[in-house]
């Protein structure tokens, strides 16, 4: 894991992208991190992306809800991929309408975290700097 490398969201809804593009933004000037954030609309690009690039990864960030490719099929679809498994990319699952039974099986797959998307900008903010600076201190394999 490269703690400086990109941060990947996925998100299908654009009122979300400012959302989140903005509390990252804000999270990662104020913390003076190095991260890139980008943001995929489409989840069926992912994959492609991640074999494709040359950039290291700090964390995905997916929704679940999303059409094509949800992101149980996605998180399925990158661990079934050797190259990209071995690349120890924390997968979290940030989302609305969660029900015992995305969460159960959510973690019948190798995840990192599953979080309820909040509804306040600055739980945004918070929860977002939880996730990165975790994942900044948190030992992994390189």
């Amino acid at each position: 894991m490269k703690r400086n490398g990109d941060i990947i969201i996925i998100e299908d809804d654009p009122d979300d992208w400012e959302i989140l593009l903005e509390a990252f933004g804000e999270v990662i000037d104020e913390n003076k991190f190095k991260n890139r954030v980008l943001i995929f609309e489409d989840s069926t690009m992912v994959v492609d992306y991640l074999q494709e690039s040359k950039s290291e990864i700090f964390m995905i960030l997916s929704d679940v809800n999303m059409p094509r490719l949800n992101g149980f099929e996605l998180r399925e679809s990158i661990y079934k991929i050797p190259s990209l498994c071995k690349r120890c990319m924390p997968y979290i699952f940030l989302t609305t309408g969660i029900t015992k039974e995305h969460v159960t099986k959510a973690f019948e797959l190798p995840l990192h975290g599953f979080f309820e998307k909040p509804t306040s900008f600055s739980d945004y903010k918070k929860l977002i700097s939880d996730i990165i600076l975790y994942w900044k201190v948190c030992l992994a394999p390189q």
